[in-house]
């Protein structure tokens, strides 16, 4: 998508140590006609393996995974990193290291939205080292759901991610791939 690239070359920052900021219409401040076309493109690669869920982790990925989901016509469930009053304790959790928090993310979701028989589109903003993608992974498949595929809008291909994703035997599909950083130069594929 060279709509998306040129907003990461001109609002991407490399911030040392492998963290890259587009908060400038990602992630913090988001460009609603960027990420509605954003949805729309992973929404035209999955619409085939007929995706009955779109899943993502709060917060950054709400956004893409939003429009994703509405472009596809299905609901969106989102992980939480903190347990609400309002959720049950019937949950599926699993813990994910994060790379921008500095420690491990626990990540919920409500039994109620995850089912056997769903079939899970997983959608994120990064697809980094794979982490966070592989905890929502587990808790679709410990709720008895199907990954059907993975998609995110930056890929930063440099941090080995879309290798440890391989196991899962689903398609993975990345909007914007970054190959690498040069000092603050943002590298993309």
């Amino acid at each position: 998508m060279e709509a998306l690239k040129e907003a990461i070359r001109r609002y991407g920052r490399h911030l040392g140590n492998g963290i890259i900021k587009v908060d400038a219409f990602l992630n913090h401040q988001i460009d609603p006609a960027l990420i509605a076309a954003c949805g729309q493109e992973l929404a035209r690669r999955f619409r085939h393996l007929e995706p009955t869920k779109v899943l993502t982790a709060e917060i950054s990925g709400i956004g893409p995974a939003l429009m994703t989901a509405y472009a596809l016509g299905v609901p969106l469930v989102f992980a939480r990193k903190h347990k609400p009053l309002t959720m049950g304790d019937d949950v599926f959790f699993a813990t994910a290291p994060s790379h921008t928090k500095g420690g491990d993310v626990t990540l919920l979701v409500a039994a109620d939205y995850l089912r056997p028989g769903d079939r899970v589109l997983i959608v994120d903003d990064f697809l980094a080292t794979g982490a966070t993608i592989l905890a929502l992974a587990r808790l679709a498949q410990a709720a008895g759901a199907r990954v059907v595929g993975i998609g995110a809008v930056i890929e930063k291909r440099f941090e080995g991610g879309r290798d440890r994703l391989r196991s899962l035997n689903v398609p993975i599909e990345s909007l914007a791939v970054v190959t690498g950083v040069e000092g603050d130069r943002i590298l993309l594929e």
